[in-house]
């Protein structure tokens, strides 16, 4: 056979689909080829497909090696429209640090086969270790005779920063500790699945198993269904109802439990799957900052007040739940959580306290502990860990010379190494190893190696074998019993020759995954359940409204702000350059007195620090400079703190909005730069293509945006912004004589965004009256104070209809429009200019009182349930 030939079409002495692996790259040890379902030796070449890839292979109907790549490029563009991301942190750097980068989900197009029989037999083994775990962490935190009957070390479990003290004594609701527990196993040679680790704290992945599924079974429609593959969803409605059943007593009332997903936020890599894992689970999204206790019970800040919590499915590790008893300086977590988990107000999933579970440490001790726990063997085998602080345990392994046959993993979180092997070392490695151990030897553990079995990649040339590791997921029910979701998150090394599956418990290595597909047989039915909520009926949408956090208010708040802002800033930067420039050549008292307002205008807009210079060539060098300064008040500060409350509303922003967000900053920010150094007519033609993308950006606001409270709030940001720096930019015009030139008249025009309409209207004249008429009194142009102080006043009255007192004296404190007189302004200058600093003050104390009231709660009075 030509080796760059690739057919998927049956060859003489091969069964149909047979598929050519290039002998470069065949294994050279024995490895468990899930594509045959077979040991495969060195040297030999298995000849049968498995029975579950033959039916696969048939019922996908392919046409050849094309028809492979187009599936795959499709896989890559639903991943690429759903937005399904992945962040990688530096090198080096902790979460929440500023990332190496922000990538696509790297998801494959075929997915693992596991039969049905070989699923009960892990079924069986996950819900036994699941039941075993909630076990321990019972007695740990209650009795603790495990630690009495030396069942388990005390300097193991007591050192380990992640067994909480806090906890102690603390018997959650139902004595259910944890509700969502996920293995990774790893098939070995023999065929077995061989547990390599768990995940206990708050394990990840559940949504980026959703997408794959959701993303696979569309390419291979077929296939699926004749294979009966099992769906997830029944496993999910087990895990909602379990954490209904215990938050229920806690419910006043006869109302439903309200339950929410805790977020660590936009930051964390995995926000993606937490965003898209709630939105399923039909779960609000919160973080930390969104919830507050009061009196040993949880409520959300919402727009409309405190919502009682009763139930937390979390993605936040232990310590950074409570910075009142765990750690100090989170802005993660909850103040008072812990308390309010004492005193069973709350159920959090999965309880603190478990991520000392983690610990490889433990390995060793598992199988005892089954017996003692539950008088029975632990049916699904575990890879084999020898805790270095056993003094007979590494003396045993040293004197025997062994270590270099063994991984050697830190038995703590945040130890001075990650797991890796030890034959990988030199000699003189080896033995500093042996003296860190020596010197350290409770912080190291040893684990045996499970030569992990090798998943089929379609590389868009043949099938390549990748080492492959499966996550599966056990889930509550509430009541003591578990259900094992019927799948699971599936990840394949991301090069070729991998031998641990060490290297793959983390996708920051480059990893990619694959969809899980568990297979039924017989008369089995596949279980067709859904999440799904019934119909409904027109009085119940008649009452629907989207619960808005005072998280998302707040970033919807300030998104408008910014919005607002950065145009405002952008067009003042535009033409100021332009009448600097052209003051420059002029010698009338005219470009004196447009000196003098754009100096106060750029200084009081952040266009150029204090001092302003005072020479009008100075003055527009300083703004140059300063427009890409992201340090300075600035138009590049401006982008990206809305950049920053974008990232802040990912779960709320369609595609297409955080899209033009995420061009605009990175174009500005990537050419202006070249921009600077090609001159000001460069930095003219950016500042112009930046205006386009920011109308393009509002138009979005206006017009696709749903006008619930939270864009409310945006409009009301928007306004503030208008109001205020229209209001300014008039009082300046004003006191400086702008109106008494052609040009500070075209200026205030311009700076307004209203020269057109003022064309249009009133030709070429040059008087104040109408300039005032247009800008402060024209209740037809949203660019006039009178349009932006009635519109503030509507849209402000509405979303905070539930405060109607306190919204209605607020709004009764802004300018009342219907109180001017357009005559008596004109008659008296200095009434004119008193009611234009009136605006701009009402503008901003409304931004106080508004972030009192609605996001901090500061005067919250009314506890809703």
């Amino acid at each position: 056979m030509n080796p760059e030939q690739v057919s998927l079409l049956p060859e003489p002495g091969h069964p149909a689909h047979a598929f050519w692996m290039p002998e470069a790259l065949r294994p050279r040890e024995g490895h468990w080829d899930e594509l045959h379902a077979a040991r495969v030796e060195p040297g030999q070449v298995a000849q049968s497909l498995a029975a579950p890839w033959q039916r696969f292979w048939a019922a996908s109907h392919l046409s050849g090696p094309a028809e492979l790549d187009a599936r795959q490029a499709r896989v890559r563009r639903r991943v690429q429209e759903d937005g399904a991301r992945y962040t990688v942190y530096a090198q080096g750097s902790e979460e929440g640090a500023p990332a190496a980068g922000s990538q696509v989900w790297p998801l494959a197009l075929l997915p693992l086969l596991v039969p049905a029989a070989e699923w009960r037999r892990i079924e069986a083994g996950v819900k036994q270790r699941a039941k075993l775990l909630n076990a321990v962490l019972a007695d740990l935190y209650g009795p603790r005779e495990l630690l009495q009957r030396s069942l388990l070390p005390a300097s193991l479990v007591l050192a380990h920063p992640q067994f909480l003290r806090a906890m102690h004594g603390c018997r959650p609701p139902g004595g259910v500790h944890l509700h969502v527990v996920a293995f990774d196993l790893a098939r070995g040679p023999d065929g077995l699945w061989w547990v390599v680790g768990q995940r206990t704290q708050a394990p990840s992945g559940l949504g980026y198993m959703l997408q794959n599924r959701l993303t696979v079974a569309e390419q291979f429609p077929e296939a699926f269904r004749a294979l009966a593959v099992q769906r997830l969803a029944g496993a999910f409605r087990v895990l909602v109802q379990g954490l209904v059943r215990l938050a229920e007593p806690l419910v006043e009332g006869g109302q439903s439990p309200h339950l929410v997903l805790l977020t660590p936020g936009p930051a964390n890599e995995t926000y993606f799957e937490q965003a898209f894992l709630a939105r399923y689970l039909g779960l609000a999204l919160v973080e930390g900052g969104d919830l507050t206790v009061r009196g040993r019970r949880v409520f959300l800040k919402t727009l409309h007040g405190l919502q009682r919590v009763h139930g937390i499915l979390r993605r936040v590790d232990d310590e950074y739940l409570d910075p009142l008893e765990l750690r100090p300086d989170s802005q993660l977590g909850v103040p008072g959580l812990v308390d309010a988990l004492r005193a069973g107000e709350v159920v959090v999933a999965n309880a603190p306290g478990s991520g000392w579970l983690e610990s490889p440490g433990l390995d060793a001790f598992w199988p005892a502990l089954a017996e003692a726990l539950l008088g029975e063997s632990l049916s699904l085998p575990s890879s084999r860990g020898w805790w270095c602080g056993e003094a007979a345990a590494w003396q045993r392994e040293r004197q025997g010379d062994r270590l270099a046959q063994y991984l050697v993993a830190p038995t703590f979180p945040g130890g001075a190494s990650q797991t890796f092997a030890a034959d990988e070392l030199s000699p003189s490695q080896l033995a500093q190893l042996r003296e860190r151990i020596d010197h350290d030897p409770a912080a190291f553990t040893l684990k045996t190696r499970v030569r992990p079995s090798k998943q089929p990649l379609w590389t868009g040339r043949y099938l390549e074998p990748r080492a492959a590791l499966l996550r599966v997921y056990a889930l509550s029910d509430g009541l003591g019993g578990w259900r094992v979701l019927p799948g699971g998150l599936t990840r394949i090394a991301a090069q070729r020759g991998v031998r641990s599956p060490d290297a793959l418990l983390s996708l920051q290595a480059g990893a990619a995954s694959v969809d899980t597909w568990v297979l039924t047989e017989g008369a089995a039915e596949v279980d067709r359940s859904t999440l799904l909520p019934p119909p409904l009926q027109p009085d119940e949408l008649a009452r629907t409204r989207r619960t808005v956090t005072s998280r998302s208010a707040e970033h919807l708040f300030w998104l408008g702000r910014y919005t607002e802002r950065a145009e405002n800033t952008l067009r003042l930067a535009r033409h100021s350059l332009l009448a600097l420039a052209a003051s420059e050549r002029a010698a009338a008292d005219a470009p004196l007195a447009l000196h003098g307002a754009l100096q106060r205008l750029a200084l009081r807009h952040g266009l150029v620090r204090p001092p302003a210079p005072t020479h009008a060539r100075e003055l527009r060098r300083e703004i140059l400079q300063q427009l890409g300064d992201p340090k300075a008040y600035s138009l590049a500060h401006t982008l990206r703190r809305l950049l920053y409350n974008a990232q802040q509303l990912r779960e709320r922003l369609s595609s297409a909005h955080w899209g033009q967000i995420e061009r605009l900053v990175e174009d500005f920010e990537a050419r202006f730069v070249q921009a600077l150094a090609g001159g000001e007519l460069e930095v003219q033609a950016l500042l112009a293509a930046c205006d386009l993308q920011l109308a393009a950006l509002t138009g979005g606001q206006l017009d696709r945006m749903t006008r619930d409270d939270g864009w409310r709030l945006l409009s009301v940001g928007r306004q503030i912004e208008r109001l205020d720096f229209q209001s300014d930019m008039l009082l300046t015009g004003l006191q400086q004589g702008l109106t008494e030139h052609e040009e500070g008249f075209s200026l205030l025009l311009a700076l307004a965004d209203s020269t057109i309409t003022y064309r249009a209207q009133f030709q070429s004249r040059r008087e104040l009256a109408p300039l005032v008429q247009l800008l402060l009194m024209d209740r037809d142009n949203p660019r006039a104070l009178a349009w932006v102080a009635g519109t503030l006043r509507e849209r402000l009255l509405k979303a905070a209809r539930h405060e109607p007192v306190w919204a209605t004296r607020v709004a009764d404190e802004l300018p009342h429009p219907d109180d001017w007189s357009l005559a008596a302004l004109l008659r008296e200058p200095a009434l004119l200019q008193a009611l234009l600093q009136q605006c701009g003050e009402a503008a901003q104390g409304l931004s106080v009182q508004i972030g009192q009231k609605l996001f901090a709660h500061a005067q919250q009075q009314q506890v809703w349930q």
